[in-house]
């Protein structure tokens, strides 16, 4: 596949808003500004970018725990984002979905889930009205590699293929299982084998490299689009913060990884580093330095919304909410 220096540019700027974006999430949290807990998608940001730059709005994207990333991928107003994270009313469910609930049907992002593969059932569904209605959209789910041990994976898939439908399921494994090795949990390596017990299309990417994510959803989206069934994607990667903000406050650190490994990953896998070394001269430094610029103001003028942004009233407890019994 070949990509534009536009397209490279704009995956770029798409990882590095992701990346300033938990950077301020991190800081904000520690300050006690945040309520609740906060996953931190650092070192992943390749996978959100190449999956969702180039998705058509219509198209769906279903999310995680670890969700802001996919959301900034996929076009959330950053202001809006930020004040959901601080739950205040002006955010993009009114403060009620926070840091893992969120969500933007305009967009079609339906939504963050705190349920591991919780977002699996919907992505199929959400798949299946597309197939039905012809307009050729598809829907890309995302989900963690604790996830493909859930039955919701297992019957999602074998719907999906038995359907025909057109859904990419991008599995993030960033190696660790909230706190251990996915291997101690997990009893094959390659995740995205278990494609083929479906009877579907799978790949194992290196997730590091944001042209390797991209070119390999993009296969699987044009498959889909044109009647080709789902597609099981392993997007290999890994997280440089802990499974969630404060966990060496509550685990200590060297719990199950080292420091040192760590630091061996953000000096040789940063796919933000990896990237711009691939990137065409032609670009120019400017253009880093002026993204750079530009993002930090975007960034900080989402934190000076959600700072001054109200509360939800309590006479609001019942609005925009499923059921008040």
């Amino acid at each position: 596949m070949s990509v534009t220096v536009e397209r490279m540019c704009e995956l770029y700027r798409t990882m590095l808003t992701i990346r300033r974006f938990e950077e301020t999430v991190s800081k904000q949290f520690a300050r006690g500004r945040m309520p609740g807990f906060t996953h931190s998608y650092i070192g992943m940001e390749a996978v959100a970018a190449g999956a969702c730059v180039g998705l058509r709005p219509t198209d769906k994207v279903t999310s995680t725990h670890r969700g802001h990333g996919h959301a900034v991928a996929k076009g959330l107003d950053l202001a809006a984002l930020m004040a959901e994270l601080y739950g205040k009313r002006t955010g993009i469910c009114k403060g009620r979905g926070g840091s893992m609930h969120f969500a933007d049907m305009q967009l079609g992002l339906l939504g963050g889930n705190g349920i591991v593969a919780g977002g699996l059932p919907m992505a199929t569904g959400a798949a299946l009205a597309s197939k039905l209605d012809g307009r050729g959209d598809v829907v890309v789910a995302f989900l963690g590699e604790g996830g493909v041990n859930q039955g919701t994976f297992h019957e999602s898939l074998n719907l999906a293929s038995i359907w025909m439908l057109p859904v990419i399921y991008v599995i993030e494994n960033n190696i660790y299982t909230e706190y251990c090795h996915y291997r101690s949990v997990t009893a094959i390596d390659t995740l995205c084998d278990r494609g083929t017990a479906y009877g579907m299309p799978n790949k194992l990417i290196d997730a590091q490299h944001v042209l390797d994510v991209h070119e390999s959803v993009n296969e699987a989206v044009e498959r889909a689009r044109t009647g080709g069934g789902p597609t099981l994607l392993e997007a290999r990667t890994y997280r440089f913060r802990g499974h969630h903000e404060g966990e060496d406050q509550i685990l200590g650190r060297n719990v199950y990884r080292t420091v040192d490994e760590i630091e061996e990953q953000r000096r040789e896998r940063d796919p933000l580093t990896l990237f711009r070394a691939r990137m065409p001269a032609s670009v120019g430094d400017d253009f880093f330095v002026r993204a750079d610029e530009e993002i930090g103001k975007e960034i900080q003028r989402a934190v000076e919304f959600a700072e001054t942004s109200d509360l939800p009233y309590p006479a609001e407890a019942s609005e925009f909410v499923y059921t008040t019994s």
